[in-house]
């Protein structure tokens, strides 16, 4: 369930959006945001972690010793298995340069605190050159046996000395209808409608539907990449089974009235991201036209727009901004006059601005999976309700790319004096943000009493009403907002959410515990720490100032 509510996941990292890019990252903000969810996964019962390919403060992560032993294994307490990425010790001496030859690459690697690594081709060669530096002393054969040992532990509780290949015939559960109901479920909880101007859905009954657009009718869009081959290109092999979007709706709305046509189409071995030539245009002009005109035949479009599945170097992009291609054919479709409802089909924000207020609805599935289309097509029709909010700030403009929790120095307020100057934060849509088709009011915000100790527990309730005559699904929010610290503070926090269903018209009232001790954040000095001094407790527009002591 990566989307439904997601794990709020909104850093600037998320917008980074070429692949192995260097992260310069100060200690204690790698501390305060970065350790704590891998401390969660090792406390989970996580066995192994592969590390990341890239540098982190100009240093090879896969060369740090101090990240991969004295944080990982020794702070967090990992005693699993650290597994280096495709060739990565190889890429200390062809791409980092912080190695002259691979021999070397090794001894760092593993000298640092990697177990195993991933070499794809000549495992020989890393073989050898680990026994010549175990017999010189440059790697210790503690370091060897420390490693060896937990290999040899994560294969015993795997039991693949007594069974190396599974059989999915022995796993009772695999793709199961409990399996498949939950794939189901987690598409249609995460799937986030942004805009519904009129309430034009859910759609109503009757309507000549046309689907359009390059990601209405292909599996490989709704799954991405990682999921049946490495770039996704193979998915659409082995998901016959399974609905595409316009196989989906035709299923809902009855196939007479529902059509398809793309207008445009990803090329293929091409990266469609780049401006299109004339030629590629010209290729998809009779493709372009008729869509347009079958458009102006129906009573409703179905845009469904994005990316073409993709990963890692070859998912690297140039611009933010959606492909010029599909923002034309969006406006050519826009024009004739017809209701255009936008269906948002990638694995990040793509800009969107030029054509958020012309269209009468919007709604982002992200990459929901083979049971996707279907999931969506049940909220169009309104027998779900959507419940999903945004994982992410969606950003405006592509040089705008901003967390919902940035330092209050990105805000500029108009200045008295000589300069004049109005600096605001703008998203398309904030984080956390999700439409449904009922109505939600909170109400009688309450908490335990204003003032704590730094080991106090805050106890938080509000009340929830659906006030309309639809049964759904609110997600309530808390935020914390500190005043003044020795650090400047976030703009805000998130530190609970949880997710309620309501009937019409009735009231809940929902309650959150939030140890004090949890709004501390890491100083210079890279230590934990809360400041006594005054906290804003934020859920919706409503504020409860507490103080701590």
């Amino acid at each position: 369930m990566l989307h439904v509510l997601s794990i709020f996941l909104d850093t600037k990292q998320l917008y980074q959006e070429k692949h192995r890019t260097p992260s310069y990252i100060p200690e204690h903000v790698l501390r305060e945001l970065h350790l704590p969810p891998f401390k969660s996964a090792i406390n989970a019962g996580a066995r192994s972690i592969m590390i990341n390919s890239g540098l982190i403060n100009s240093i090879p992560v896969h060369s740090s010793k101090y990240i991969l032993t004295t944080l990982l294994k020794n702070e967090l307490g990992f005693n699993g298995v650290v597994l280096t990425d495709w060739e990565d010790i190889n890429k200390l001496v062809d791409r980092d340069k912080i190695a002259s030859s691979l021999k070397e690459a090794i001894k760092i690697a593993i000298n640092a605190g990697i177990d195993m690594s991933m070499v794809p081709y000549d495992y020989e060669q890393f073989c050898e050159n680990l026994v010549q530096l175990v017999n010189e002393g440059e790697v210790p054969m503690t370091r060897i046996d420390d490693a060896v040992s937990k290999i040899l532990k994560l294969k015993f509780k795997l039991n693949l000395f007594e069974k190396p290949l599974s059989n999915p015939e022995d796993y009772s559960e695999f793709g199961s209808s409990n399996h498949r109901k939950k794939a189901f479920n987690s598409a249609a909880e995460a799937i986030t409608l942004l805009k519904n101007q009129d309430n034009i859905l859910p759609i109503k009954k009757g309507r000549n539907i046309l689907v359009a657009g390059p990601n209405g009718n292909s599996m490989r869009t709704l799954n991405g990449a990682w999921s049946y081959s490495w770039q996704g290109e193979k998915t659409d092999q082995y998901t016959e089974k399974y609905n595409t979007i316009f196989e989906a709706l035709k299923n809902k709305f009855g196939s007479k009235k529902v059509t398809f046509s793309p207008g445009i189409s990803y090329p293929t071995n091409e990266d469609y991201d780049e401006e299109p030539k004339w030629e590629y245009y010209h290729q998809f002009k009779d493709k372009f036209n008729y869509t347009v005109k079958a458009a102006k035949n129906s009573d409703l479009v179905i845009l469904c727009l994005g990316e073409n599945s993709y990963t890692e170097k070859p998912g690297d992009l140039n611009d933010l901004t959606l492909n010029s291609l599909q923002i034309e054919l969006a406006n050519a479709v826009i024009k004739t006059g017809v209701p255009v409802i936008l269906i948002i089909n990638s694995g990040r924000p793509r800009i969107i601005s030029k054509i958020a207020n012309k269209v009468k609805a919007i709604v982002n599935i992200y990459l929901p999976g083979n049971y996707g289309a279907d999931a969506l097509a049940s909220i169009l029709s309104g027998e779900i309700n959507p419940s999903g909010k945004l994982p992410y700030s969606y950003p405006l403009y592509s040089n705008s790319l901003i967390p919902y929790n940035y330092k209050p120095s990105e805000i500029q307020n108009n200045s008295q004096g000589a300069y004049n100057y109005l600096g605001e934060v703008k998203n398309l849509y904030d984080f956390g943000y999700g439409l449904s088709y009922s109505k939600f009011e909170m109400d009688n915000f309450k908490i335990n009493k204003n003032e704590l100790s730094k080991i106090d527990t805050l106890k938080i309730s509000i009340d929830v009403t659906n006030t309309s005559s639809i049964k759904g699904k609110e997600t309530i929010q808390v935020f914390s907002k500190d005043h003044y610290a020795s650090i400047t503070p976030d703009f805000k926090r998130l530190r609970r959410f949880k997710k309620i269903e309501l009937n019409p018209l009735e009231t809940k009232t929902v309650n959150f515990s939030l140890p004090i001790n949890e709004l501390s954040f890491v100083n210079e000095s890279n230590n934990k720490i809360i400041e006594a001094g005054s906290f804003d407790i934020i859920i919706n527009n409503q504020i409860q100032e507490i103080k701590v002591n």
